[in-house]
């Protein structure tokens, strides 16, 4: 991800509908080999997931009857159906958690109230800016569970192909809210700056709050669930950890002339293109991507 400043790397959007995960079928509780606190800290990603999207896609169609370049009208209904298409999916794993005991409507319901004091109170400007921060980490995330084939190699097939597909479309939509924050929007480099300080905080902060609530539910008690932070924690954010790589890569955004192109695309990308034009099955294409990790 050392990629120079004036570098230009980018992705063909396509919108992908009614890929089937067989999560229902297949999904077992702690799907990330075993272990309750890995498992749930997905878990609380992907219950961000859908209401964020429906976020991102209000912040995103503020802008969209000023824009004027057809190239970027055509990228941004695009992102709009990928983003529903992600909704849809996780939505999906979301009432697998529910069906578990998890209390998913009460989260979702905390995080849901929170976009839409944003969307009514603050100003565009910055609900773009925060939707451009928050494309930028999770591409920076789609990066670090699958550039290494180690991160991710004791979850469950069936879970790994949702996220491998969900890090092959962040991969193609990447630019586009900074696009419409950039050239449309005229955001001012210091909103820009602290949209991601910002997300940052809000992302990982409730990660990892509702992950100690789903524990919780699961029936760890204090002791159990700090013991499971004390080691989980270094997984995560360690000299090692599995967002460790994002360092460098998330700091590019505090550059005035950063843009999201200057990133390679994730290496094995065309691997999972090409293994699911060729068998129309998301589950080998995901397996296909994550064999092909260093």
């Amino acid at each position: 991800m050392n990629a120079p400043l004036n570098a230009q790397y980018s992705a063909d959007m396509l919108v992908r509908r009614n890929l089937d995960f067989q999560l229902e079928q297949h999904m077992p509780r702690y799907w990330f080999g075993g272990h309750p606190f890995k498992t749930r800290v997905f878990d609380a990603l992907s219950l961000t997931f859908p209401d964020g999207e429906r976020y991102f896609i209000s912040s995103v169609r503020l802008y969209r009857d000023q824009i004027t370049d057809p190239e970027l009208q055509a990228k941004v209904k695009d992102f709009i159906l990928q983003e529903a298409q992600h909704g849809i999916a996780h939505d999906k794993m979301n009432q697998i958690m529910k069906d578990q005991g998890m209390p998913v409507d009460a989260m979702i319901g905390e995080m849901k109230s929170r976009f839409e004091y944003w969307l009514k109170h603050k100003s565009p400007e910055i609900n773009i800016a925060i939707t451009a921060a928050s494309e930028h980490l999770t591409a920076l995330m789609a990066e670090c569970f699958y550039a290494k084939k180690e991160t991710l190699a004791e979850v469950d097939p069936y879970v790994r192909a949702l996220f491998a597909w969900h890090a092959i479309e962040e991969m193609e939509h990447r630019d586009v809210a900074f696009d419409v924050m950039q050239n449309v929007a005229k955001v001012p480099y210091a909103v820009r700056a602290r949209a991601l300080a910002l997300t940052s905080v809000m992302m990982y902060g409730f990660t990892l709050y509702r992950t100690n609530i789903m524990l919780k539910t699961d029936g760890f008690n204090k002791r159990e669930r700090i013991k499971m932070f004390a080691q989980g924690m270094p997984w995560l954010f360690g000299k090692k950890g599995i967002l460790s790589s994002m360092k460098k890569p998330y700091m590019d955004w505090y550059k005035r002339d950063f843009h999201p192109s200057q990133h390679p695309v994730l290496a094995q990308y065309p691997v999972w293109v090409e293994t699911l034009e060729k068998t129309g099955d998301p589950i080998k294409a995901g397996e296909a991507l994550w064999e092909a990790g260093k």
